[in-house]
């Protein structure tokens, strides 16, 4: 099983991103899916997370800008990121964890986002 993260780049202060990601191959039981991101010299962090009903919980430093959403049928899971800012740079890595115990975290390889003033 895997998550494959798609979008980011490269965006001036203010402007948009979007960032998806899919879970795909063998048993899947996704249960929470969400992003985190890395900035240089500074730890991972939770950005958003969505559960299968679709409760959200966001990073205090974004809310109110980014949008977190999914598709439980598609496995996929989106984040829109408005108003960006230069401290929002940083690599965003999807993640989803499962519906049994067992089974093991998935993390994505990561995508670059840069925000530029």
């Amino acid at each position: 099983v895997q998550l494959q993260a798609f979008g980011g780049g490269l965006v001036q202060a203010g402007g948009s991103l979007r960032l998806s990601c899919a879970a795909y191959g063998g048993m899947l039981a996704i249960n929470n899916m969400g992003w985190y991101r890395q900035a240089p010299g500074k730890q991972r962090e939770l950005v958003a997370l969505i559960d299968s009903a679709k409760s959200t919980n966001y990073a205090d430093s974004v809310k109110g800008r980014f949008i977190i959403s999914r598709d439980n049928a598609k496995n996929t899971v989106n984040l829109q990121m408005n108003n960006l800012k230069l401290e929002d740079t940083a690599v965003y890595y999807c993640y989803a964890d499962r519906n049994f115990k067992h089974l093991p975290d998935l993390w994505g390889q990561g995508t670059q986002v840069t925000v530029s003033s």
